[in-house]
């Protein structure tokens, strides 16, 4: 029997999510496998893969995770990052949704 991965869809409405999207890649490059170009994304989060969207009104972020807490800490380290990238916006939270 296979384990159901669980996954949530963040949404950040921002004018620059292509910026974002790119500091975050850039960021995590430090540390994790990334791929990414100026509007799409995949990272390899510990937790689980986050797969990032940019358009001209919103970055979107879908984080997959084997259980409640690895979700929990895929949305902290992409929304503590954010907070950081994005303080002209006064960021503080994706509007996060389940799958």
């Amino acid at each position: 029997m296979t384990e159901e991965l669980k996954t949530e869809t963040g949404v950040f409405p921002t004018q620059n999510a292509s910026k974002y999207l790119q500091q975050l890649c850039k960021h995590f490059a430090h540390k994790i496998d990334v791929e990414y170009d100026d509007t799409s994304a995949s990272a390899a989060l510990p937790p689980g893969p986050a797969e990032m969207h940019a358009t001209e009104n919103d970055l979107t972020v879908r984080i997959t995770g084997k259980d409640e807490e690895a979700l929990k800490v895929a949305r902290y380290i992409i929304d503590s990052h954010l907070e950081r990238f994005a303080f002209r916006e006064n960021f503080e939270t994706m509007d996060w949704q389940a799958a």
